[in-house]
């Protein structure tokens, strides 16, 4: 194989993996770390700036998605190694562009696991006042960082009682908003969710496609299954079924949850969007009036709940990531030890780093803001140079078999463009965090590649 690397796991047992993972494993940890009810806490956000059409912006941002998923699903099954994009991008466009590829997306992997951190923090702490959050943050980060400790299989089978525990609740939802509704009928139009509420006029497919600029952030995560792909038994190919199911079936729980409490929601959006401090708790706000605050507070827990169990699945997944890079000699080496097939020291490193910023921002007034504006243009970052891999890999090296123009070409290329245009649509702090990182990034290959040429003289 030439300098671009190996599409095949190493056989020296002290940086390999141990194979334990099922079909269902890997859709746990993916619906785990997207969350089946992540749309709870941005909905008024969104219902305020798609006009009311908040169940047609998670149709249109679940077919967006659906391009990133369908590249990750072609380059797994030709390089099934940890990693995740970070491995894609090695192969295909070379071993720099693989660090940054993995530089990026380690803003997503270890962020995101502080943000569902913190979320859960403020949940326990709004349950239990006498508490501070950021102790509640940094008990979720030790129990959860533990459980990763303990081994891949074992955190996938108390992740599985999560999820269980947060699919229950939202079908509690569902049923009680459908009773709600057949006895007292919506306070919108039936067809508001997928055509607007008319509060702000005409219906706008500029309003829609901005607010699926923020819908699409609802996804992060299930390409964490991709990083387990030196885990799974029985091929890669159920590492790429499970990625497309896993979209798929979040897809549907976040259509329907969105399009049943937006038929709930007494106010309209236009009154969302004139008051902005009202569409954090828009959601939970209208289950309080409609059903009642009993199923406030049952999706409040479960949140808390399923939050920290998220942020474990990302911690697992940033692990999976770091154990790649270091065994690649591209962070230190001492990152890709494992013991019993569990990379502890990959796990651990992240597990501080996520430590450290969930707890400064649970103890800063605007912390969350500087956290949630940073991690998206990582992954989708990330999510460009898979696309561009999947070309170079199946079209331009030609690495794949027979090339097919629509799934190694078309697909990837208008993939890259909705990731692409994503970035555009950021917010000025989120591209200019992306950036910094990114020039770090291209430092610490500078410097490697010194130290590369020293060595090699």
């Amino acid at each position: 194989m030439s300098d671009t690397g190996t599409t095949a796991p190493p056989a020296d047992e002290q940086h390999r993996l141990r194979r334990s993972l099922g079909f269902r494993d890997l859709v746990v940890y993916g619906l785990l770390f997207i969350a089946p009810m992540a749309p709870v806490g941005i909905f008024g956000t969104l219902d305020a700036r798609s006009h009311g059409a908040v169940a047609l912006v998670y149709i249109v941002a679940t077919v967006a998605m659906a391009f990133t998923a369908f590249s990750y699903a072609q380059m797994v099954r030709v390089v099934p190694l940890a990693g995740s994009v970070f491995a894609y991008a090695r192969v295909a466009l070379g071993r720099d562009v693989g660090f940054i590829a993995g530089w990026m997306a380690m803003l997503d992997y270890l962020l995101i696991p502080a943000v569902a951190y913190l979320f859960s923090g403020i949940a326990m702490e709004a349950l239990v006042p006498e508490v501070s959050r950021w102790i509640w943050t940094a008990i979720a980060v030790v129990i959860t960082t533990l459980l990763n400790l303990w081994g891949v299989r074992a955190a996938a089978r108390v992740g599985f009682a999560v999820l269980v525990m947060e699919i229950v609740v939202l079908l509690v939802f569902v049923v009680a908003a459908i009773v709600v509704l057949a006895r007292d009928g919506a306070e919108r139009g039936w067809l508001s969710p997928l055509s607007g509420d008319g509060s702000q006029g005409a219906f706008a497919l500029s309003a829609v496609l901005g607010a699926v600029s923020v819908a699409v952030l609802s996804y992060l995560g299930f390409d964490a299954i991709a990083s387990f792909a030196e885990e799974v038994t029985g091929g890669s190919q159920k590492v790429a079924r499970a990625v497309l199911f896993c979209l798929a079936l979040a897809g549907f729980l976040f259509i329907v949850q969105t399009y049943l409490v937006a038929l709930l929601e007494p106010t309209t959006s236009a009154e969302l969007a004139a008051d902005p401090g009202k569409q954090g708790s828009a959601f939970y706000d209208a289950v309080d009036v409609s059903v009642g605050t009993w199923l406030h507070d049952l999706v409040a827990v479960s949140k808390a709940i399923g939050a920290a169990f998220a942020a474990l699945a990302g911690q697992a997944a940033a692990g999976r990531l770091l154990f790649a890079m270091g065994r690649d000699r591209r962070l230190p080496r001492a990152l890709s030890k494992t013991d019993s097939g569990v990379p502890r020291p990959a796990l651990l490193c992240a597990a501080v780093v996520t430590l450290v910023a969930a707890v400064w921002a649970a103890r800063a007034s605007d912390g969350m803001d500087h956290l949630v504006s940073v991690v998206d243009i990582g992954a989708l970052t990330a999510f460009t140079l898979l696309h561009a891999s999947v070309v170079a890999w199946f079209a331009v090296r030609r690495r794949g078999g027979p090339v097919s123009w629509w799934r190694h070409v078309l697909m990837p290329v208008l993939g890259a463009a909705i990731t692409i245009a994503v970035i555009v649509e950021a917010s000025g702090t989120a591209q200019a965090v992306g950036a910094i990182w990114l020039a770090v990034g291209l430092a610490v290959l500078v410097a490697q590649r010194g130290r590369t040429g020293e060595a090699s003289t």
